[in-house]
């Protein structure tokens, strides 16, 4: 684990990803011991076995969606919370070695990511160029500066290939001008941010038994207590074939009462049911929070509901039997 006084970072590296960029947008992050992983899953891992204090992983892309990667490692092994998200505009370069041209282009590296975003561009401008996959667009620029053959040019973004020194062959490549990618900050099972007014909760939640009408069953949770999904995605378990679980973005905090209030509905359909924080929104934006959905309403609702058990003797039961 990290001194006393200091805090270590992990994140999908090499150095100069976009996913490090989004790290150095944390307060203070400049200033930590950054150690970057080779993938997603090792960079989790470092949180979990206390190598780290946390590490930052992308979870999202405007283009692409849901990055499967995170959203299947984060989902199995110890909790984990997120702490934090941050959004990292993308642009992107094509950037060869000097004395290379376009035409000479053949074989392109990059992030698979990176290449669904300049796919359309790549199809029009380089159509015979073959597509190499790349752990991530830092890696595919550096083993291409490092003298890598195998392919003739790297998508990468712009500041990496100036700090390379590699040529630009064409700017802004990317299908979408203003494409953004999401990533989280990932702490340890005890980390909980504090309610901002402006939160997101992320869940896993888990379908236990493959039914008509098991994902209404899930939404009717959220759509019962005005909680707005942002994001909802199914991911495979990887146990047998049809077997999946629901990713999920839902607007607002655990300690909001509508929030609260479908977690514990959630439960009871999905016991295995996965919390992986509740977060400040990067964008800072809160949520529309009809009347009856407040938590003063769920608040007066309890107290109402108290007083009419009280008013018998009986008492509000805790689901043991003792009141």
């Amino acid at each position: 684990m990290t001194g006393a006084g200091s805090t270590s970072y992990a994140y999908l590296g090499p150095e100069g990803t976009f996913t490090e960029a989004a790290l150095l947008q944390v307060p203070g992050a400049d200033a930590a011991r950054r150690v970057p992983a080779s993938t997603v899953g090792s960079a989790l891992d470092a949180v979990r076995s206390g190598a780290v204090d946390a590490a930052m992983v992308p979870i999202e892309n405007s283009v692409e969606g849901g990055v499967s990667a995170t959203l299947d490692a984060i989902a199995v092994g110890e909790p984990l919370r997120i702490v934090r998200e941050e959004l990292v505009n993308i642009t992107f370069v094509l950037a060869a070695r000097a004395g290379t041209a376009l035409a000479d282009v053949r074989r392109i590296a990059t992030h698979g990511h990176a290449w669904a975003q300049c796919r359309a561009w790549a199809d029009t401008h380089v159509r015979a160029a073959e597509y190499v996959p790349s752990s991530s667009t830092a890696a595919a620029a550096k083993d291409l500066c490092n003298g890598d053959g195998s392919f003739d040019a790297a998508i990468c973004s712009p500041l990496l290939a100036a700090g390379l020194g590699l040529v630009v062959l064409a700017e802004d490549i990317g299908d979408v001008s203003d494409a953004v990618t999401r990533f989280i900050l990932v702490g340890g099972p005890d980390a909980l941010s504090p309610r901002t007014g402006a939160d997101k909760t992320t869940l896993e939640i888990p379908l236990p038994v493959d039914h008509p009408g098991a994902l209404m069953q899930i939404l009717d949770q959220f759509a019962a207590r005005g909680v707005n999904l942002s994001r909802i995605e199914s991911r495979p378990t990887g146990q047998f074939l049809g077997d999946y679980f629901f990713s999920v973005d839902a607007d607002g905090h655990v300690e909001d009462s509508r929030v609260a209030d479908a977690l514990k509905g959630l439960h009871r359909i999905s016991p295995s049911l996965r919390f992986l924080g509740s977060y400040a929104r990067a964008d800072r934006r809160s949520p529309a929070v009809e009347r009856h959905t407040s938590d003063a309403a769920f608040g007066a609702a309890d107290a109402w509901l108290d007083a009419i058990l009280g008013s018998t003797g009986i008492g509000r039961s805790d689901g043991t039997g003792a009141t």
